[in-house]
C-alpha cells in the first residue's frame, strides 16, 4: 500500500464491508454505498492531481503496475520469444521477439521485473546483463533485414552492476545497443511504462517516438543512488526526485520525449487492462505518423532529434 493512498484505501476497505453486509443480510446498502464509493473516487483524483517527485516514484514502482508480460499478453498477437545473444547466453531480464501488432509483423522487447519472488530473481529484478542488450541488438538488426517496426517497452531501475557484468562488457554493451537503436532501418516506438533508468533505459530507448506513461519515471540515475552521492545519505531521495526532473512532465517539457500517454485514475496499477489500451493506441499513432518510412530518412531524422536534445536553445 502506497502510504498517501490510505485514505481511499480506508474508504474502500468501508465499501467492501458493506457491499458484504448487504449481501448477507439482504439489507439495501446500495444508496450508501454509491455516497461513499463517490467520495472515495473524488478523494482519489483530489490525491493524483497532486503527486510530487518522490510520490510519482513510488508509484512508477508499484508492484502491480502492468509489466512487460502483461504488455505481450493483452495488446500483441502471436508472440514468439527469442532467447540468447549469440555470443554469451541468455539474459531473462530483457525479454524479446516476434509478435503480431494491430495485424502487423512487429519486433517487441523490454524489461520485465517479474510478479512474486521466485520471478523477480529469476528475471533479475528487470536488470539487464550484458547479454541483455547484446539481444536487444540481434532483434533489431533482424527487424532492418525484415523491414518489420521496433516496440521497446522500458521498465528498469538500471543496468546490473555487478561484477559478472561489468567483466562481459557491460557499457559497451549498452553502448552497441544505442548505436543499433539510432541506426535502424525501421521505425522504433518506445514507451517507458514504469522505470526508465539510465544507460539500462535508453539503451533500448532511443527511438523515433519516445513515450512515457503518466506516472513513469525517466533519470539518468534513481533517486537514492543520487542522495547518496550529493548528499552521503540515501535519506535525502526526496530531494533527489525532486531535483532530476524525471517526471513525464518535466521530460516533456525538457523535449526529451514525445508525448504522455495518460494513465486511468488512480494509476496503471489500478486499472491494467485501460493502461494497456491506452499504451496501444499511442503506439498505433507513432507507427501510423512514420508509415511508409523510407530508411534514409528515418535514421537522419532520428540522428537530428537526439542531436537537438544536446542543443542550447
Amino acid at each position: 500500500m502506497l502510504e498517501f493512498e490510505k485514505p481511499v484505501i480506508e474508504l474502500e476497505a468501508k465499501i467492501a464491508e458493506l457491499r458484504h453486509v448487504g449481501s448477507d443480510d439482504e439489507i439495501n446498502v446500495a444508496d450508501e454505498v454509491a455516497r461513499m464509493q463517490t467520495k472515495a473516487d473524488r478523494l482519489l483524483g483530489q490525491i493524483y492531481s497532486k503527486l510530487t517527485p518522490a510520490q510519482i516514484v513510488q508509484v512508477a514502482r508499484h508492484q502491480e503496475r502492468p509489466h512487460f508480460c502483461d504488455y505481450t499478453k493483452h495488446m500483441f498477437e502471436d508472440f514468439t520469444p527469442l532467447a540468447g545473444d549469440r555470443l554469451f547466453g541468455e539474459d531473462h531480464a530483457l525479454i524479446g521477439g516476434l509478435a503480431r501488432f494491430k495485424g502487423q509483423s512487429v519486433v517487441v522487447m523490454g524489461q520485465e521485473k517479474g510478479h512474486d519472488t521466485e520471478s523477480r530473481i529469476m528475471r533479475n529484478f528487470g536488470m539487464a546483463r550484458p547479454e541483455g542488450y547484446r539481444k536487444a541488438q540481434r532483434l533489431m538488426d533482424m527487424a532492418t533485414q525484415f523491414q518489420i517496426p521496433v516496440i521497446s517497452l522500458v521498465d528498469t531501475a538500471g543496468a546490473y552492476p555487478g561484477l559478472g557484468a561489468e567483466e562481459r562488457g557491460q557499457s559497451e554493451a549498452i553502448a552497441r545497443s544505442i548505436e543499433s537503436c539510432l541506426k535502424l532501418e525501421v521505425p522504433m516506438m518506445s514507451v517507458v511504462i514504469g522505470e526508465g533508468g539510465s544507460g539500462g533505459a535508453i539503451a533500448i530507448a532511443a527511438a523515433d517516438r519516445i513515450y512515457m506513461l503518466q506516472n513513469s519515471i525517466y533519470s539518468v540515475i534513481s533517486p537514492e543512488g543520487c542522495a547518496s552521492i550529493l548528499w552521503r545519505s540515501a535519506d535525502y531521495a526526496k530531494d533527489a526526485a525532486t531535483a532530476l526532473k524525471l517526471t513525464a512532465d518535466d521530460m516533456l517539457e525538457n523535449g526529451l520525449i514525445d508525448a504522455i500517454i495518460n494513465e486511468p485514475q488512480g494509476g496503471a496499477h489500478r486499472n491494467k487492462e485501460q493502461t494497456i489500451k491506452n499504451v496501444a493506441k499511442q503506439i498505433e499513432t507513432g507507427l501510423e505518423e512514420l508509415s511508409p518510412w523510407k530508411a534514409e530518412k528515418l535514421v537522419h531524422a532520428r540522428e537530428e532529434k537526439f542531436l537537438k536534445m544536446g542543443r542550447a536553445a
